[in-house]
C-alpha cells in the first residue's frame, strides 16, 4: 500500500515512522501535514513530561523525590489499571516499581551503563495506593512504565489520527507497530533475528491490530539487559525474544514483556492475543494462530 504521507522523527528515545494511506489526506499536503505533525509531537511531549523517568521535570521524577498524594493525568487510568492488573497476574514481577532497579543496574538517565549497589524492589502495597484520579505514594519511588508505556503512547497517537479523520495508517515506534485500515489489505512485518539484526526469522501479517516485540539483545550491557526480574534483581535469560499481536499496542507491549516471566496460558485466561517466543537455543513456542511464516522450526 502506497503512503500518501510519511512522518519520520525521533521521540521518547526511539525512531518513529508514521505512514498514512488515506487518499483524502492528499489534499493541501503541506498545510495538513505540518498541522498534523505538530499535533502528534505536542501530544508525545505531554506524555513524555508526565511519564518519563529520564527527565528531571517529569511527574515521575517528582514522585521519586517526595511522598504524597498526586493528581494523575487524565490519560493515566488505562496505563495504571493495566499495571495494577498485570502486577497481580504476574505475582509482582510486572511492576512499575523497577525504576530504581534499572538505574542501579546502569540504565539511568545518563545511560551510564555502570552498575551501582542494587537495592531491593518494594511491593505495590508498600508504596502505591492507586485510586484514579489520584496516586498516593507512601514513600518516594521512581516509577518506570517501559513495559507498556510506548505501546500506550502508540495507541494515543492512533486515536489522535482517528480524531483527525485518518482511518488508514501504520505507526511504527522502534519496531512496535499499530496498523489500522478499512481495506482488506494485511501488513507484512519482518520479525528481527534476536542474534543478527540484519536478518529476520519470519514474516508476520496483521490488520487492524498491533504487533510488539521485546528482546534481550536490545538495550543490553555487561550482565544486564532492560528486562529485569524484581525478585532476583537480575536480567532474565530464559527467553531471547517475544512477539505479541493484540488489539491494542499497550496490551501487546505489556504481554511481550510479561511473557519473559509468566506462562502464556496464564495470561490467556484474561487476555486475547497471539504470541511467539524464541528461546536461547533458537527453539520456539507460539500460539496456534500466530499469523506468520517462520524460517526456524518449532
Amino acid at each position: 500500500m502506497e503512503a500518501t504521507a510519511v512522518f519520520d522523527f525521533e521521540a521518547i528515545g526511539t525512531k518513529w515512522r508514521i505512514e498514512i494511506y488515506d487518499e483524502k489526506f492528499a489534499g493541501d499536503k503541506a498545510t495538513i501535514e505540518k498541522n498534523l505533525l505538530d499535533k502528534i509531537l505536542q501530544r508525545i511531549a505531554v506524555f513524555d513530561k508526565n511519564y518519563s523517568r529520564f527527565r528531571d521535570d517529569s511527574l515521575v521524577s517528582e514522585m521519586a523525590k517526595k511522598a504524597g498524594t498526586y493528581a494523575l493525568p487524565a490519560d493515566a487510568e488505562p496505563l495504571f489499571s493495566l499495571y495494577q492488573n498485570f502486577y497481580k497476574l504476574s505475582g509482582g514481577i510486572f511492576t512499575p516499581l523497577v525504576g530504581q532497579l534499572l538505574v542501579d543496574a546502569g540504565y539511568d538517565a545518563e545511560y551510564s551503563l555502570q552498575p551501582k549497589h542494587i537495592q531491593k524492589v518494594p511491593s505495590w502495597d508498600e508504596v502505591l495506593d492507586y485510586h484514579f484520579t489520584t496516586l498516593n505514594l507512601k514513600k518516594p519511588a521512581l516509577l518506570d512504565f517501559g513495559a507498556a508505556g510506548k505501546g500506550y503512547l502508540i495507541d494515543i497517537i492512533g486515536a489522535l489520527l482517528k480524531a483527525n479523520n485518518i482511518n488508514s495508517f501504520c505507526i511504527d515506534a522502534g519496531g512496535d507497530i499499530l496498523y489500522k485500515t478499512p481495506t482488506d489489505q494485511n501488513l507484512q512485518i519482518g520479525l528481527e533475528h534476536p542474534g543478527n539484526t540484519k536478518q529476520v526469522i519470519g514474516i508476520a501479517n496483521i490488520k487492524n491490530q498491533s504487533i510488539c516485540g521485546s528482546a534481550s539483545n536490545r538495550r543490553s550491557w555487561g550482565k544486564f539487559h532492560h528486562i529485569m526480574d524484581p525478585k532476583t534483581l537480575e536480567s532474565t535469560n530464559k527467553i531471547l525474544a517475544t512477539w505479541v499481536i493484540a488489539e491494542t499496542a499497550m496490551l501487546a507491549d505489556a504481554i511481550a514483556t510479561c511473557l519473559f516471566f509468566v506462562p502464556s496460558k496464564k495470561i490467556a485466561q484474561e487476555y486475547n492475543f497471539e504470541y511467539l517466543l524464541v528461546f536461547p537455543d533458537y527453539t520456539i513456542e507460539k500460539s496456534t494462530d500466530f499469523p506468520a511464516e517462520l524460517f526456524i522450526k518449532n
